[in-house]
């Protein structure tokens, strides 16, 4: 199989003027501050997540630049609730041009504790959903010939941290299922993009109940306003994947060039971690 940039053709935005957007998970962090950065770029955007009071909020500064942009409050866990979400956000927008999916959950504990009922909740949010919404919204960006796909990944990913197994398993599926999806709408005028961010400040997710505190300080968190930069990138360049930071573009290339020695690395560093401070 041939491998190289000459496999695809990159499908780039010209401009987010007069587009319009759907961001979920966008009452906060990571997704109001896209949101809000989109709308800045001239797209009219939708907003969704389940707190209506803080969609309201990041709502109001959206419309400073494109008044016209929307908000549902909605579950995206509730999978029969997706399709009708896609349907009314396609007439109220007038067609999504561009799609961010960026609702999801944690689930940051050791696997030997791990619940089935909890590994399913948190691949229903982070992979069943957004696969959801993309096909729906998917055929109305091709029979237009245009449209942006975006997923937000997550570095685990492709390194799979100690204790987020089944977080790590969730954003493994979403970006193999880009991908595939990646060739497949090669030639449609729609391109699908993934951000694979680390720890980013501001977010709140992995203080909810249920969760351990990170062991990782690989790297110092990030402001939100990266993973917009890099989302707003992608969407310029066509290109498919980006890391925040980059750098660890590099350690997943190195896991993949001899992944016992990554996996024997990362058991020593946890085990390191997790021994009791010496007398």
């Amino acid at each position: 199989m041939p491998v190289g940039p000459r496999c695809v053709t990159l499908v780039r935005m010209a401009t987010l003027t007069g587009r319009s957007a759907l961001v979920t998970g966008a009452s906060s962090g990571i997704g109001a501050v896209v949101a809000e950065a989109l709308a800045a770029a001239g797209a009219r955007v939708g907003l969704v997540a389940r707190r209506k009071d803080r969609l309201a909020e990041v709502l109001s500064r959206c419309r400073e630049h494109t008044p016209d942009s929307a908000m549902w409050a909605a579950d995206l866990a509730d999978l029969d609730a997706v399709d009708d979400l896609a349907a009314e956000a396609e007439r109220e927008l007038g067609g999504v041009d561009v799609l961010v999916n960026n609702a999801g959950m944690p689930k940051r504990r050791r696997v030997q504790d791990l619940s089935p009922a909890e590994a399913g909740e948190v691949m229903r949010l982070n992979y069943l959903s957004p696969v959801r919404l993309t096909l729906a919204l998917l055929p109305g960006m091709v029979a237009r010939g245009r449209g942006h796909l975006v997923a937000m990944g997550s570095v685990a990913a492709r390194l799979g941290p100690p204790h987020e197994a089944a977080y790590s398993a969730s954003k493994a599926a979403l970006t193999a299922f880009w991908e595939s999806m990646a060739v497949d709408l090669d030639g449609t005028g729609v391109g699908v993009h993934v951000i694979q961010p680390a720890l980013i400040a501001g977010t709140e997710l992995f203080a909810l109940p249920g969760n351990e505190p990170p062991l990782s300080d690989v790297a110092e968190a990030l402001p939100p306003q990266e993973v917009a930069a890099a989302v707003l990138e992608v969407l310029e360049s066509g290109r498919f994947e980006q890391y925040v930071p980059g750098w660890f573009g590099e350690m997943a290339s190195g896991k993949a060039a001899d992944v016992e020695a990554f996996v024997a690395g990362v058991k020593e560093w946890t085990r390191d971690r997790l021994a009791p401070p010496a007398p």
